[in-house]
């Protein structure tokens, strides 16, 4: 956007929008690292028809990092990329996968920036999805400054430790999208369907 944020305007600067002269599908998660560099991921859902979008001109679904020099540069392909984030140290990233045939968390190694190794299973639910109170997919997630992981995803909001360890579920009884914490981390907010949530944390 180009004017502050005490004062909006809807001017704004385009930072990437395409991939090697194709259209990117539709950017949807993104977070940022300690130097600047954004990553974000992109699926189809942004698209009327997604998947079977006539407009579609990409033939994969990317996990990206927009460098601040501009540069743009494909960390993985899979098959429906979603939430995104970084580790407080700078060294793992985490990618949640709204596929329903594979609906997992992925993690990948960050030896530098721009550069992702050691691709990881974190954890699967798919033998949870189409039962009864499971509704969702892995979606958005946060990592908080302990690397615990906040993850939507079946029935509310998983709660992970850094080695993939499930330690608790917050269940919203709705298909759960995304959340985030306000400043101090004490209070995270979660959008499930048509409700916008809140709960204390300890």
């Amino acid at each position: 956007m180009n004017a502050p944020l005490n004062s909006p305007s809807s001017e704004f600067t385009t930072l990437v929008d395409s991939y090697m002269g194709k259209k990117l599908n539709s950017p949807n998660d993104a977070t940022f690292d300690k130097n600047g560099n954004l990553y974000f991921t992109d699926p189809p859902y942004g698209l009327p028809k997604r998947m079977d979008d006539e407009g579609k001109e990409l033939d994969f679904q990317g996990i990206y990092c927009l460098m601040t020099s501009g540069d743009l540069i494909l960390l993985d392909s899979i098959s429906r990329p979603n939430g995104i984030g970084i580790s407080p140290d700078g060294n793992v990233l985490y990618v949640a996968n709204s596929d329903p045939e594979h609906a997992v968390w992925y993690q990948y190694k960050l030896p530098e920036p721009g550069k992702v190794t050691d691709k990881k299973l974190f954890y699967e639910v798919t033998d949870l999805i189409g039962k009864e109170g499971q509704q969702g997919l892995p979606d958005g997630l946060k990592v908080n400054n302990d690397g615990i992981l906040f993850a939507t995803g079946p029935s509310g909001v998983w709660i992970f430790n850094s080695q993939g360890k499930a330690l608790a579920r917050i269940h919203t009884g709705q298909a759960t999208a995304n959340c985030a914490f306000d400043t101090d981390q004490k209070r995270l907010y979660i959008t499930a369907d048509d409700y916008v949530m809140a709960v204390d944390l300890k």
